[in-house]
């Protein structure tokens, strides 16, 4: 469970931006340890990065395939606020091909996807916490000891105290220079700078194209990643839905190349890999330009005491699915702290 081990003499009122896991984890923390928060969202519902898109037969994950639990409290976290079922291990064939051509096994580790969709967390997430979807916060004001929140129209969202801000590096390098935040926003230069984009496409095959792994790390100048997503538990669907995901290379060389052209070269690269000939009955795309980050510092978390504001997400914190939760609790664990010493 999570652990309430923080003195919080003052209720806070707080802001996020970003309902992905970093923003929904501190959101929680946050409301556990008295304060009043909302989080705003952009989109119709939460989820960032662990996104699944409707089929006709259920749903297919296009974003983040899976995740592990190196830190032991993050389970129990999703357990707690979640519940029991929405997420299961995944026991899947996982291999990499090398430099050669050859496959071999990933190293053994427990992953887990969330069920009956990736989704099925951040959904369950929210119910704890108050988000205000379809609401694009533009601009940030800062008064002698708050914030006032701006939407893109330049309507008032409320009066905070604080400011989390969760959204990939470079919607919140714009929105604090939208802001006239110019010193924040350059701190953000170099992650900016590492996240990288991913074209990913799920086909749908009447019968299975590959019968060797579930998720495959591929050496191929288009493809980085395939996974048979009708594989996970809690999928039934009639065939196969595969998930290709591109390298991000490729898609900054195509990040502009129509969705439908796209589609067929990765399915093209597909073919070259499985030698599979028969062509997919339905297909769906999706163009992440900021789908993970690479190399550069990890400091867990951004937090400026004097404005109070920080950034949470997991770009700082490894880029795993939970690097968000590790940055979140990271950012609550300072904020909480700092609140107490003032």
């Amino acid at each position: 469970m999570f652990n309430k081990t923080f003195d919080t003499p003052v209720i806070r009122s707080i802001a996020i931006v970003g309902s992905g896991l970093s923003g929904l984890t501190a959101a929680i923390q946050l409301k556990e340890l008295g304060h009043d928060v909302t989080v705003f969202e952009k989109s119709r519902g939460p989820g960032g990065r662990l996104a699944s898109k409707r089929v006709s037969d259920g749903s297919v994950d296009v974003g983040a395939q899976y995740f592990t639990s190196r830190n032991p409290q993050f389970l129990p976290f999703l357990r707690q606020f979640g519940g029991d079922s929405i997420f299961a291990p995944w026991h899947g064939r996982f291999g990499f091909q090398t430099s050669t051509g050859q496959w071999e096994a990933f190293p053994q580790e427990n992953r887990f996807v969330g069920t009956p969709r990736m989704t099925a967390i951040t959904r369950a997430l929210s119910a704890h916490t108050h988000v205000v979807t379809e609401t694009r916060v533009g601009s940030l004001v800062r008064n002698d000891q708050s914030w006032t929140v701006y939407d893109t129209a330049g309507n008032p969202l409320g009066d905070f105290d604080q400011i989390i801000i969760t959204t990939p590096p470079a919607q919140a390098r714009d929105l604090l220079a939208d802001s006239g935040l110019d010193r924040l926003a350059s701190y953000l230069d170099d992650p900016v700078s590492r996240v990288l984009p991913c074209w990913a496409v799920a086909a749908h095959f009447p019968v299975s194209p590959w019968l060797h792994h579930e998720g495959m790390r591929c050496q191929h100048p288009a493809l980085f990643w395939v996974a048979n997503n009708s594989s996970k538990p809690d999928r039934p669907d009639d065939g196969q839905w595969w998930v290709l995901h591109a390298g991000p290379s490729w898609t900054e060389e195509h990040v502009d190349t129509p969705a439908e052209e796209v589609a067929n070269r990765l399915l093209e690269a597909f073919r070259q890999l499985t030698g599979f000939q028969v062509g997919p009955d339905d297909i769906v795309t999706h163009r992440w330009l900021y789908a993970r980050s690479e190399g550069g510092e990890q400091p867990g978390h951004l937090w400026f005491p004097d404005c109070g504001l920080g950034f949470a997400g997991d770009w700082l914190s490894g880029g795993r699915v939970e690097g968000a939760f590790d940055s979140a609790s990271g950012l609550v664990a300072e904020l909480t702290a700092s609140a107490v010493t003032r």
